[in-house]
């Protein structure tokens, strides 16, 4: 049992956030991002699937300034977790395990990421 002075390690308090730790993090999080993007697809395709008026008022939500802003950072989130996904197979099959290939992968799949989603988005407007 823990003492009630002593903080359990690593703590918050005391642990300086790394490269790779934040990445681990953020894949958590674009996961969960996800699964609420999930739950807006299902309602796209249930307004698509139901009366015109109701895909109306969806595609003016959707199509709002902040409608837009979600549905960018959901692109990102899908990107992210893709690139990061693809990095964890690499770890697993035992390539890039090196602290240095590790940090350099991360950073790839940051850049990679938003270049991914920027593509995305000129192509969709390119394709209006």
């Amino acid at each position: 049992m823990a003492s009630a002075e002593r903080p359990l390690s690593p703590h918050l308090q005391v642990y300086r956030p790394q490269w790779t730790s934040v990445l681990s993090i953020s894949h958590r999080a674009t996961g969960v991002a996800l699964s609420a993007g999930a739950v807006v697809l299902v309602w796209w395709l249930a307004a698509a699937a139901g009366s015109a008026e109701y895909y109306a008022s969806f595609q003016g939500i959707a199509g709002s300034v902040i409608g837009q802003l979600l549905l960018f950072g959901w692109t990102f989130c899908l990107m992210y977790h893709l690139c990061n996904g693809l990095r964890h197979l690499m770890w697993d099959a035992g390539h890039w395990l090196e602290l240095e290939q590790a940090r350099k992968s991360g950073t790839h799949v940051v850049i990679t990421s938003v270049a991914l989603t920027v593509i995305c988005w000129i192509a969709g407007y390119a394709a209006m």
